[in-house]
């Protein structure tokens, strides 16, 4: 159940106490099945599978949510197929080309009368909620998914002001400078893939892996001109993962180096196990956020 991805919010620390009451909220906007009619639903689940009841698990001042979907899968190119079949057929019957609103009615038609019949596709998105630093990290790298999960948080607690994190000095500049040989945070280290552009719109885009980031031939590029935009880097020995000039946490993997408590822990017991699990990565994301903090100057959200 390690995340994967972190696409960061931010909220006020003075929101945590209005939360004692979060489980009763989300239980008005728990998933419920998509309707015939409907291409999709969404709405909060058991992070811990569907046969549990709550919808949130708590350890300290860290909370772990999951939003579960339902998507209706209708591919456009069925729905073109018996559209143009009913516009055949209406043209041949009525002796007439069918007008543009007609053609209209008729897809929408069509797709109300196939969605019943469509299948259905599950979606579950995990995020955490860090009530001490007032952070939610959402498990995946896309912004819309991402915003998608806190808007629909937000309906479920009535008001909830996250915003996407901010920095108060330029990201690229920060991760350039760490390469160029500028000191990082003594808990941060390189790794071996970088991103590099052009600082000029449109200009040249240099991808590397498995490379020596300090070495001569990133330098040249760096004397070129060019700017980092994607870095990766490690964490105390017990995270890697790829930071993007957009803030956005990428390929997080958690090492040795955090894991290894785990197995001195076996049990028989799934919800003990992944408790384990959301406990130890809830301290790592914890530390990781404070590291970002200061190294970016986040801002703080305002209340």
């Amino acid at each position: 159940m390690f995340f994967r991805n972190l696409t960061l919010f931010r909220f006020p620390v003075t929101l945590s106490k209005n939360l004692k009451a979060l489980d009763d909220r989300l239980a008005e906007t728990a998933l419920k099945p998509v309707g015939a009619g409907e291409m999709m639903s969404r709405g909060f689940v058991s992070p811990f599978g569907s046969e549990q009841t709550a919808l949130s698990h708590r350890i300290g001042d860290c909370v772990w949510l999951t939003l579960g979907g339902e998507d209706k899968i209708l591919p456009a190119a069925v729905v073109n197929d018996v559209v143009n079949k009913k516009i055949a057929a209406a043209e041949a019957r009525e002796g007439r080309k069918l007008g543009g609103r007609a053609r209209k009615r008729l897809k929408e038609d069509t797709v109300h009368e196939l969605l019943p019949r469509a299948f259905v596709r599950p979606m579950r998105l995990n995020a955490h909620m860090d009530l001490e630093y007032g952070f939610v990290a959402v498990d995946t790298s896309s912004r819309k998914a991402a915003e998608n999960f806190v808007s629909e948080l937000r309906h479920a607690l009535g008001s909830f002001p996250a915003l996407p994190l901010n920095a108060e000095v330029s990201p690229r500049a920060v991760l350039t400078g760490w390469i160029a040989g500028e000191k990082m945070p003594k808990n941060l280290e390189l790794g071996e893939e970088c991103e590099l552009k052009d600082a000029a719109d449109g200009g040249a885009v240099v991808r590397c892996q498995r490379q020596e980031l300090t070495g001569e031939e990133i330098g040249k590029h760096l004397e070129a001109g060019k700017q980092v935009t994607r870095l990766a880097l490690t964490h105390d020995d017990h995270l890697s993962f790829v930071l993007g000039e957009d803030l956005i946490v990428r390929k997080l993997k958690f090492l040795d180096g955090a894991v290894e408590s785990l197995e001195n822990t076996q049990t028989e017991d799934l919800n003990a196990e992944l408790d384990a699990r959301y406990a130890l990565m809830a301290g790592e994301l914890k530390r990781l956020f404070v590291t970002l903090e200061k190294a970016l100057k986040l801002s703080k959200a305002e209340a």
